[in-house]
């Protein structure tokens, strides 16, 4: 095996920060939905508690004109919780908010798609299409946002 076979870990990272962010950005009722198809296949790991679902506070940090000093813009409330599967994978699972059932689903479908056998599957069935409800949402928003424009125009006075 050459250096050059190895596999990227920082591009593994970015792959798993892509699917825990859509997972934790999609509605609930979409993930319920994915997830009574899933186990109606019975191909979603067994998984055991190693943190049950805890909501709690964080503090949401931001930048003046996005390059200036941090400061502390408020807090934020937040659900997170942790399972490990047999084969010792842990998925996690961390939503805004305090809905414990979206926090269990995320760290479910992240402790399944960390399963090579899965993963392709899920990305395709589960993660792709909440990331182009999430897209098709986003921009319908913006087609309505921009619907309400209003376009101001400063006219010149002439002098005498």
């Amino acid at each position: 095996m050459k250096p050059n076979d190895l596999p990227d870990p920082a591009a593994e990272h970015g792959v798993r920060q892509h699917w825990l962010s859509e997972l934790a950005m999609a509605p609930l009722e979409l993930l319920e939905l994915f997830f009574e198809k899933m186990e109606a296949s019975g191909r979603l790991p067994v998984a055991t508690w190693l943190r049950k679902p805890q909501s709690g506070l964080t503090m949401v940090r931001a930048r003046a004109g996005g390059t200036g000093m941090q400061f502390n813009l408020g807090e934020a409330s937040v659900t997170r919780c942790a399972m490990q599967d047999g084969m010792g994978r842990v998925g996690i699972g961390y939503v805004r908010g305090g809905n414990s059932r979206h926090a269990e689903l995320v760290a479910l479908f992240d402790l399944a798609l960390q399963d090579a056998a899965l993963q392709s599957e899920i990305l395709d069935s589960v993660v792709s299409p909440l990331a182009a409800a999430r897209v098709a949402a986003r921009e319908k928003s913006s087609c309505e946002a921009a619907a309400t424009r209003v376009a101001f125009y400063a006219m010149a006075r002439e002098q005498q």
